[in-house]
């Protein structure tokens, strides 16, 4: 008989659906902030390359990192309740 005070998993479908919203959501925030700053905004967006897209990269890396090991977990996982205990 399973323990009923062991903590449940969440479904995989919600881990993967927030890892995909987490990259998406990262990609364009930070890429529409590094444009700004760099100046590779377009009337579609933005366009990164060289440099600023490496840093683009580096801080998606980032914030997967910190918000998992230092802030409990990413935007996503919060919302779609999708935490490992």
């Amino acid at each position: 008989m399973p323990d009923a005070n062991a903590e449940t998993q969440p479904a995989t479908w919600r881990i993967v659906l927030a890892a995909i919203f987490d990259f998406l959501t990262a990609f364009f925030v930070l890429g529409y902030i590094i444009a700004s700053i760099f100046g590779g905004k377009t009337e579609d967006g933005f366009q990164l390359h060289g440099l600023p897209a490496l840093l683009l990269f580096a801080l998606i890396v980032a914030y997967f990192i910190v918000f998992n090991r230092f802030l409990g977990g990413t935007i996503w996982k919060r919302i779609f309740r999708a935490r490992r205990p």
